[in-house]
């Protein structure tokens, strides 16, 4: 595909780049380009020129959440995520763009004395994406403590959406589907003791050391599936892997994937593994689930392109 129109601009550009490579599953074929943005300003102009040129895209942010289909993406990929993380404080709120790691912002808070991130600690991907899936743990969301979003909206302009005109819920929100691109958003956070929240960091970071260490090791995209809410019969939100668990889930396996054998919510695969197979194990699972307790399980996980068995009308996590 010609994407010359986007020479003078500061992005990398990799023809037919493969999906594995770009995500924490490792799995997925290749798509037309990938087109990686650093910066707010660069990433903004990259997607008001495809719009220009009617390029089909999809946009990713660090790539922690997407199951990836191995015959690969019609579709140009804009990848917006940075090691480098570009946080401004003002007084007690700090604004930062989405391309930033959330484990930075979360660090970056503690550091400043601020409190009301940190448990956002270890939590792998960026804020952008954190945001569109309203991230969260031990009972906390990233939206608590959100002030306002900038966008990028369908029509090309800017526009800042103070968070209590965004439809947020559990490990969701309306970016999933609105077509708005997070450029930047500010927090409003709570002055607090450095030493208070070293220590609280530290012991979080504790806590959470076999999660945030294992999706550094193996391929996987952390809990599969979203913990069963409130409404359903399970009487309160309960965390999913419950359910894996005590259904026998935890045993199965389908060719090249696997379930994590300390964490029944946790899918992986062995080397060369094939997204199709993941795809397949988690329908057994679900499935299983399903049979056991009568609860539909939903995924937390994106679905990336074709998979085969995939329902005819596809539900919210599919692209």
């Amino acid at each position: 595909m010609d994407l010359s129109f986007l020479n003078d601009l500061n992005v990398t550009i990799t023809p037919h780049a493969l999906l594995k490579n770009y995500t924490t599953f490792r799995l997925g074929g290749p798509c037309l380009a990938m087109i990686e943005c650093e910066s707010a300003s660069v990433l903004s102009e990259t997607i008001i020129r495809l719009r220009q040129h009617c390029a089909h895209f999809i946009f990713m942010g660090f790539g922690s959440n997407i199951l990836a289909s191995d015959k690969g993406i019609p579709a140009v990929i804009v990848r917006f995520s940075s090691n480098t993380p570009r946080i401004t404080q003002h007084g007690d709120s700090l604004t930062v763009e989405a391309s930033t790691m959330l484990h930075d912002l979360a660090n970056t808070a503690v550091d400043a004395g601020l409190d009301g991130l940190s448990k956002m600690i270890g939590i792998p991907g960026t804020v952008g994406g954190a945001i569109t899936g309203n991230a969260g743990a031990y009972g906390e969301q990233i939206s608590d403590h959100l002030r306002d979003v900038k966008v990028l909206c369908q029509d090309n302009t800017l526009k800042i959406i103070p968070a209590r005109d965004i439809r947020f819920s559990y490990r969701d929100s309306e970016f999933k589907s609105n077509g708005m691109i997070i450029l930047e958003a500010t927090f409003d956070l709570t002055p607090s003791q450095t030493t208070d929240l070293t220590i609280k960091r530290d012991a979080i970071l504790e806590e959470r050391k076999f999660a945030y260490t294992f999706w550094q090791t193996y391929p996987c995209a952390g809990s599969f599936f979203k913990n069963v809410e409130p409404t359903s019969k399970a009487g309160k939100r309960q965390a999913a892997g419950w359910f894996l668990e005590n259904s026998g889930a935890k045993e199965l396996s389908h060719k090249s994937a696997l379930i994590y054998k300390d964490h029944a919510n946790i899918v992986t695969h062995k080397d060369q593994g094939l997204a199709q197979d993941v795809y397949e194990l988690t329908l057994k699972m679900s499935d299983l689930v399903k049979e056991k307790f009568g609860i539909e399980l939903v995924r937390e996980v994106r679905v990336l392109g074709d998979f085969d068995h995939a329902p005819q009308s596809k539900a919210d996590n599919y692209w």
